[in-house]
């Protein structure tokens, strides 16, 4: 059985510390390095229901996408909801180690992930790392369908392989046009509205949408939007970091029984649609 200092290493080696942008709280927030590690779950989100099934799981090792803390803090109480989380990892054993925008920009990383759900053919980086020569690192992805699809097709393509959410996929742009292109952005993506136009695409999906900048780039441009939720979009990179840790644990001999959570964690829980009848407050039906 391999220490925690070893799966770390490992981890490191996968998604480097020092590619994380600089605002970024990545590595390992809790831990002993000289514990044994035998089972080891994935997740994106850090939060109670996680660490819970961790605890149950028996995992000694929780790795999330997203950070317990991206700003200080002042107390780990357990009165407080991320204390109790620190509270529960430590009782029981269970360390966690943080890869956000590290694996973001990997090769592979989230994006990645997200393009291989949607059966897509990545072409290169949407922001390519200029660390990298072989010009394969970068944030977000530029892909190709395997045949061109009206937007409705591909929005429908969406709902059906990503995890299912309240929200679902919102989309934006005419519904028949013709999508051959798409650049892909696991979590937030409303950033990189110049780098998508620069790149060319018929389509862009990412998640949390805002109302201006997608306002703008619609009506500047013929780029459909496809809005999913930010769990969802990163979710499918646990099932990749997951096969990729199998793997060095198979090389190694380490004989690590790895999990990924199926527990959702988008913190949306419904959807009302509007009446098509509706119409805004004093305007005529």
């Amino acid at each position: 059985m391999p220490r925690l200092s070893e799966v770390i290493a490992a981890l490191e080696n996968l998604w480097p510390a020092e590619r994380a942008e600089s605002w970024d709280a990545v590595g390992t927030v809790v831990g002993d390095p000289e514990q044994q590690v035998t089972r080891v779950l994935f997740a994106v989100d850090p939060v109670q229901a996680i660490v819970d099934e961790a605890v149950e799981l028996g995992a000694d090792l929780l790795v999330t996408h997203h950070p317990l803390w991206l700003r200080g803090t002042t107390t780990v109480a357990a009165s407080t909801f991320k204390g109790r989380v620190v509270h529960t990892l430590i009782k029981n054993d269970i360390a966690l180690h943080v890869a956000h925008t590290n694996a973001d920009t990997a090769d592979p990383g989230v994006s990645d992930a997200l393009a291989g759900a949607l059966d897509l053919r990545v072409v290169r980086p949407l922001v390519p790392d200029p660390t990298d020569p072989g010009g394969r690192r970068g944030l977000g992805r530029v892909c190709e369908l395997d045949h061109p699809l009206p937007l409705r097709e591909f929005a429908a393509r969406a709902a059906e392989r990503l995890p299912a959410t309240a929200q679902g996929i919102r989309v934006s742009g005419d519904p028949d046009a013709v999508v051959r292109t798409v650049a892909v952005s696991g979590g937030s993506g409303d950033s990189l509205f110049e780098q998508v136009r620069a790149a060319g695409v018929d389509a862009f999906l990412t998640a949390d949408l805002r109302h201006h900048p997608a306002s703008e780039a619609v009506h500047h441009s013929p780029l459909a939007l496809l809005d999913a939720a930010h769990w969802a979009t990163e979710w499918p990179w646990c099932e990749l970091a997951a096969a990729q840790l199998d793997e060095i644990s198979d090389r190694a001999g380490w004989d690590l029984r790895v999990h990924v959570s199926a527990t959702v964690t988008d913190p949306w829980t419904a959807h009302a649609a509007s009446s098509p009848t509706a119409s805004p407050m004093g305007a005529p039906n």
